[in-house]
């Protein structure tokens, strides 16, 4: 098990992998498959992962982003991502980081505090956004991109 860096392997062209972390596995494969379903000129690869470190004997491509996926709605999922955190290279979060907090719309059913997950994006650096993606298509939060046409299907690894 080692520490993710940025730069451990070189690009590829016309490629870019993003890495989902978050412990809602159906949650993870659902968001995946809509940023899939996005064509792209570029080939798109999703990793799923519930948990960093990711193994050191597996043979994974270059990471060009990380999403770590909290859910306001459980204090486990807050857990995970903060132990997380800390199996990833400090310059991985110039820019190639960002936070999903789900389930937002919901605020009365919330154990997490907003102010909790913007307090771990600020501390990181790192943006951070707010959905709700029950009763709403993911595919509306996926930003369209017109340079995209061509997407792959989504490697899953849970860990």
């Amino acid at each position: 098990m080692s520490v993710l860096r940025p730069l451990d392997k070189l690009p590829g062209l016309n490629t870019a992998t993003i890495l989902l972390v978050g412990t809602e596995d159906a949650l993870l494969q659902q968001l995946a498959d809509a940023m899939l379903k996005e064509d792209c000129t570029s080939e798109l690869k999703v990793h799923l992962a519930k948990s960093l470190p990711l193994p050191s004997n597996v043979n994974r491509p270059r990471i060009d982003l990380i999403v770590f996926v909290v859910n306001l709605h459980s204090k486990h999922s807050l857990r995970y991502v903060e132990e997380s955190l800390h199996h990833v290279d400090a310059t991985f979060f110039l820019g190639k980081v960002s936070f999903l907090a789900t389930g937002a719309g919901r605020e009365s059913h919330c154990s997490i505090h907003r102010n909790t997950v913007v307090k771990l994006a600020r501390t990181y650096r790192s943006p951070l956004l707010f959905c709700d993606l029950e009763g709403t298509r993911v595919r509306d939060l996926v930003q369209e991109d017109p340079t995209c046409r061509r997407a792959t299907k989504p490697m899953c690894h849970n860990y």
